[in-house]
């Protein structure tokens, strides 16, 4: 079977669940071939590069106007309108690419790949069976178009906003988000096994994760955990930030052991030994800690869509907020200290699990792709 996965990179989180989609597949089908492709960035890397490169200056310096993007694409607007406008001329682009591949069936892991694919079947260019695989935790009209013919959604919240939307409840699965086998294999390890590989102690850990974007308070939470009486450790993932790198380890008054690590591929290692995390509530993040069974302390959440992923885990139980950061010590020291509310915050992030997400998208695959080959058989 020939699988198509369209994604984008506009934030980390899309082309890493498609990865991980894609990794599932190859590992379980050898007859199965997969190609995944940055849509924009086949379209148009200049284009993709002005997108990506956008995206990021509004969520870092202006997120009153990405708010009012987000909002605006989210009913019938003149945004909306335009962006829609766009992709039905940047669409025809993509056509040779799903006929070239002989390709079987459509995932899409970004509101613009769903759109484009969208606009091909209503033209009739290509009547190839379509899933929308959708990386955050609440509905948003960019992504519900109406010749998707399956929705993989993130958690059973969703199904209703989705059907309150005009979409049909039998076409909406609330499978997960696709993460990696090892953040719930490594959930099962020993805590302490791990921390004496890093040469940490047996107290509390913190796990603090910059992000994709860099966020700039970090260093300010930094050096508000540092007032905290409360015995425990630090870890920092600075990722490719090299200037935050090098200032968290030019800190001198530190009164907490702490650990500041670069970009690394062991993240479900760290997110393991740690007893909590503070983050930002992207997507696939918080995907990855619940998968980790880890309870989290949120903030500077992204307008729209970070927004709402806060609202789903405070909702359910998983995860506290500290706003912009400021003055965290505060929240932080109260939940060290109840015992009680953060072994309730890991049971609930316990009791959500998507281990099933990768086998259950494939299944839905195999199960569309056959329904169409029954329906060009018949007709």
């Amino acid at each position: 079977m020939n699988i198509l996965i369209l994604s984008a990179s506009t934030g980390g989180g899309h082309m890493k669940a498609a990865e991980t989609l894609k990794e599932y597949i190859e590992s379980n089908d050898k007859d199965a071939k997969v190609k995944l492709v940055d849509t924009l960035e086949y379209i148009n890397p200049l284009i993709n590069k002005i997108i990506s490169n956008g995206y990021v200056f509004l969520v870092r310096n202006m997120n009153y106007l990405y708010r009012i993007f987000y909002n605006d694409t989210d009913r019938k607007s003149l945004i909306s309108l335009f962006v829609t406008k766009t992709l039905m001329i940047l669409s025809k682009r993509i056509t040779p690419l799903i006929k070239n591949f002989n390709t079987e069936v459509i995932v899409t892991v970004h509101p613009f790949s769903t759109e484009i694919i969208s606009i091909l079947k209503e033209s009739s260019v290509i009547q190839i069976p379509h899933i929308c695989l959708m990386t955050d935790y609440a509905a948003h009209n960019t992504w519900i178009k109406k010749n998707v013919d399956s929705y993989c959604v993130a958690c059973e919240d969703m199904v209703s906003e989705m059907v309150i939307r005009g979409v049909r409840p039998d076409i909406i699965h609330p499978f997960g988000i696709p993460v990696a086998k090892e953040f719930f294999q490594q959930a099962k390890e020993d805590k302490q096994a791990f921390r004496k590989d890093l040469q940490l102690d047996s107290v509390k850990t913190i796990l603090i994760m910059a992000g994709s974007f860099g966020v700039n308070n970090i260093e300010e939470i930094y050096n508000s955990l540092l007032t905290i009486k409360e015995e425990f450790q630090i870890i920092i993932i600075t990722g490719n930030n090299k200037g935050l790198y090098d200032r968290i380890r030019s800190i001198k008054q530190v009164t907490k052991k702490t650990k500041v690590v670069k970009y690394t591929k062991e993240v479900a290692k760290y997110m393991n030994l740690a007893d909590v995390l503070i983050t930002k509530p992207g997507g696939l993040t918080i995907s990855e800690a619940l998968a980790s069974k880890l309870p989290m302390i949120i903030f500077d959440a992204i307008p729209g869509q970070e927004e709402s992923n806060a609202k789903f885990l405070i909702r359910h139980g998983m995860a506290v907020s500290i706003g912009k950061g400021r003055d965290c010590n505060i929240v932080v020291e109260e939940l060290l200290k109840d015992k009680v509310k953060l072994n309730k915050l890991e049971e609930n992030c316990g009791k959500f699990n998507k281990e099933k997400s990768c086998k259950e998208i494939f299944e839905l695959i195999k199960e569309l792709i056959n329904e169409n080959k029954k329906q060009d058989e018949t007709a």
